[in-house]
């Protein structure tokens, strides 16, 4: 089978598009999940028989049942009634099903396009990838969820969660690769190796801040510090260095997450800054990079301002809606991060 033309190939990149919004949501969902505090809400992993909620009431007493014998129920939410249990259990659910919709919708579409010949050889191994990432990322939700199905820890462990949270940002960017490969003309990649260095650098740094952003929200650690720009009154937490080793610090101890990421999210904005800088001056100004190089620095700047606002608000609890909006614009940062990448990717 020849390789096709981007026209040709324009239904599976579109396919590959439907998937990265539908990936967009479920990473949303999980935010909501874990801020929610539902994620031990359904003690198992029923791949099929899961899809569908308890049936009768004696099912959800059942269900109920089951999540009182782990320590989150008995420590933290002995208060539960069974309508506080069902509301929690909405949003595992629906994570965990929104999954289940995406695994029909890749392989119902892969399916498809492979009987209408849509899908050539060079798209078979990336397609192999996709699902074995997928599958994968189920695998890794599973043990993290198992890591807090215990009387000992009220939540899952953290560094799972950002495990986690880092592979369904792999798979998410591969399925954006993916697409862009398809659906991009050759002529809007660029030869511009200084910027692809620079926007690399920023990958990079983003996926570090991406892990410590996970880190604090695992450990609940913008309760920690709810001030800005200080933290509780020190610009250098004089309790950064108390768990015994670097290591443990970098990711147990509250105040230097804090540190970390509050620092890296400064970095981060002043690196973009200069990526915009060189993006203005050493692009065509008909190039689609060149068109699309505000879109970073925008990003960036309304990512820091909701950093900014969810600190401010948690002095309590941790408010829901800025926390969302935070993660959200962080993932549309590092989309839009991949996507410049991509069109300064062109090779001499």
């Amino acid at each position: 089978m020849e390789r096709m033309t981007t026209q040709q190939q324009r239904p599976v990149a579109i396919w590959l598009y439907i998937g990265v919004g539908m990936l967009i949501i479920q990473v949303l969902l999980g935010g909501i999940t874990r801020l929610t505090g539902s994620g031990l809400s359904i003690t198992e992993w029923q791949p099929i028989l899961g899809a569908f909620p308890p049936m009768n009431e004696a099912a959800w007493v059942k269900a109920f049942d089951k999540y009182k014998e782990i320590g989150q129920a008995k420590y933290l939410n002995n208060h539960f009634t069974l309508s506080d249990f069902k509301g929690i259990f909405f949003w595992e659910w629906l994570h965990r099903d929104w999954a289940r919709l995406m695994g029909g919708v890749f392989l119902v579409g892969f399916v498809y396009f492979l009987i209408k010949r849509k899908i050539d050889r060079s798209m078979i191994k990336p397609m192999i990838i996709l699902f074995l990432l997928g599958g994968l990322q189920a695998a890794i939700g599973w043990i993290m969820v198992k890591s807090g199905l215990n009387e000992d820890n009220l939540y899952v462990n953290h560094i799972r969660l950002a495990i986690h949270f880092l592979a369904a940002l792999s798979l998410l960017v591969y399925v954006l690769w993916f697409a862009l490969k398809l659906s991009t003309p050759v002529k809007e990649i660029l030869i511009a190796p200084g910027l692809k260095k620079l926007n690399g650098w920023l990958l990079g740094l983003l996926t570090l801040q991406l892990f410590f952003g996970a880190l604090m929200a695992g450990l609940h650690a913008a309760l920690a510090a709810s001030t800005w720009p200080d933290i509780n009154g020190a610009w250098i937490p004089g309790n950064m260095f108390t768990q015994g080793s670097f290591l443990e610090d970098l990711t147990h101890n509250t105040q230097t997450i804090h540190f970390v990421h509050r620092n890296l999210a400064y970095l981060i904005t002043i690196l973009v800054v200069i990526w915009w800088w060189k993006a203005a001056s050493e692009t065509p100004e008909h190039s689609l990079l060149h068109r699309v190089r505000y879109l970073p620095l925008l990003l960036v700047l309304v990512q820091v301002l909701l950093g900014v606002l969810t600190l401010l608000g948690s002095q309590i609890h941790i408010p829901i809606l800025q926390a969302i909006l935070h993660q959200a614009v962080g993932m549309f940062l590092l989309l839009v991060l991949v996507w410049t990448y991509f069109l300064s990717y062109g090779k001499k």
